[in-house]
């Protein structure tokens, strides 16, 4: 027998499947701006619970929306029935603010609307052709830099540089946003510490940081492959493939760099996806010499680790992300690596309050040519389809 459930923010499920094959519908970040299609899934021992709405600073002031078709709903998270859409330029009284959810008033009653879509500046009409946010022709993005004020920012070193958050123009908008994290380019980050955990303490696996100590590398110089071509600039040319293709699929993409350096550790990094989007992925190519096939680093199985906010609140879905992408990967013929993960303690991982992981795409020996990050690409798009159930 199967059942029919909406997959929306807010909602844990519970099974009887082992912990590193849950497949969380949680999500993550921000959902709100569109309406979510019903998916049929195999009838389980599931419970649902929502979460509640965190606390709201209480204003009086006229937001203007920033954004097409941004869902007015009935209460703050993605299960919140909608009122209706409202468009760029339309506005409301907001009663109450925090970064993911505004309290508004729509016609003389109480709704609710994501923050990322609202301002207190009116947005300025924009000419017939000009390029901009809803029109065809949207080629620039906008800058995110990092927000002092946001939980775990404090613990970064690395802030001058900025993210960059480009809208899907795709008929089919899916309303979430994916953050392509390509791993390293950060120039002097190899000479920089950062703080392993939250809470100090310390690490429970080895890795680019030994196992037992309580600071790495703010972002390692990254390996070689075996032609002399840098990781770095092999993870860039892979996550500008995987933006087009997201992007074209209808998620909106929030690009960590698009150069060769980025002024940005793996903590400022991680703390801007967690503000600014649905799901983090981490392009790397593990150092051996193999060929050894794709993997992500799943979270150690280690009570302490698991233990730690807020990798106790987040780590079945950064697992079940790393297990859709594996399976889109394996889709597209991606060779995987054993059994296509391995457990790893990371930077990234111990301050991430999002679905995040780092996909090892393969190793020094594995072929980067275009038409091999193309075909990763594509597993990739499949795999973030799987996760968000599109």
């Amino acid at each position: 027998m199967k059942k029919r459930w909406k997959f929306l923010k807010y909602i844990i499920f519970s099974c009887t499947l082992s912990a590193a094959a849950v497949v969380s519908a949680t999500g993550c970040g921000k959902f709100e701006d569109i309406a979510y299609e019903e998916a049929e899934v195999s009838s389980l021992d599931i419970s649902v619970t929502k979460e509640t709405a965190p606390a709201m600073e209480e204003v009086d002031q006229t937001v203007y929306v920033t954004g097409s078709n941004v869902n007015v709903r009935q209460e703050p998270g993605a299960f919140g029935a909608v009122i209706t859409r409202l468009n760029t330029g339309d506005s409301l009284k907001r009663t109450g603010y925090n970064q993911s959810w505004s309290r508004v008033i729509y016609n003389g009653a109480t709704a609710y609307i994501s923050s990322d879509y609202l301002s207190t500046k009116k947005p300025e009409p924009k000419a017939v052709g000009e390029t901009g946010e809803g029109t065809e022709n949207l080629s620039e993005g906008v800058k995110v830099s990092l927000d002092s004020s946001w939980k775990y920012a404090d613990f970064a070193k690395i802030t001058s540089g900025a993210a960059v958050l480009y809208r899907s123009e795709a008929a089919d908008k899916k309303g979430i946003t994916v953050c392509v994290n390509p791993g390293h380019g950060t120039k002097g980050g190899s000479s920089v510490k950062t703080q392993c955990h939250p809470d100090g303490t310390p690490k429970v696996t080895g890795g680019t940081t030994q196992s037992g100590a309580t600071s790495a590398v703010a972002v390692s110089s990254g390996t070689e492959f075996l032609d002399g071509t840098a990781e770095h600039k092999v993870t860039l040319a892979a996550a500008k493939i995987l933006k087009k293709k997201l992007l074209a699929e209808g998620y909106d993409v929030l690009m960590i760099r698009e150069s060769d350096d980025v002024q940005l550790d793996n903590i400022a990094r991680t703390v801007i996806a967690n503000n600014k989007a649905d799901c983090h992925i981490s392009l790397h190519w593990d150092s051996t010499t193999s060929d050894k096939g794709a993997f992500y680093m799943s979270v150690p199985n280690v009570a302490s680790y698991r233990n730690m906010e807020p990798v106790k609140s987040h780590w079945q879905q950064h697992n079940a992300l790393g297990e859709s992408l594996v399976s889109g990967l394996r889709a597209a013929g991606v060779k995987i690596f054993s059994g296509g993960a391995m457990e790893m303690d990371l930077t990234q991982t111990s301050f991430s309050t999002i679905p995040s992981i780092d996909i090892e795409l393969g190793d020094r020996a594995s072929d980067h040519s275009e038409a091999a990050l193309e075909k990763l690409a594509s597993g990739l798009v499949t795999g973030v389809n799987q996760y968000f159930n599109k």
